[in-house]
């Protein structure tokens, strides 16, 4: 499995979100990152690894999609 930087993380709309850990699916093998947000009912979801590290262009620039903020 592939490694991230567990704790928290900024969504580049803004939202914060805690990422507990990568999990591995069990048809496929794809690596998804299991996070909540910080905000409402705080339910666990899970995204692809490679989706949660990519980077995504805005009006302004490119960023990455988490910007990874401290450990939690």
């Amino acid at each position: 499995m592939s490694d991230i930087t567990l704790g928290r993380y900024r969504h580049y709309k803004g939202g914060e979100y805690t990422v507990i850990g990568v999990a591995q699916h069990s048809e496929t093998g794809e690596s998804l990152v299991v996070y909540r947000p910080e905000y409402g009912t705080r339910e666990l979801w899970v995204r692809p690894l490679a989706m949660f590290q990519e980077t995504v262009e805005t009006a302004e620039r490119v960023v990455p999609r988490f910007q990874w903020v401290s450990a939690d």
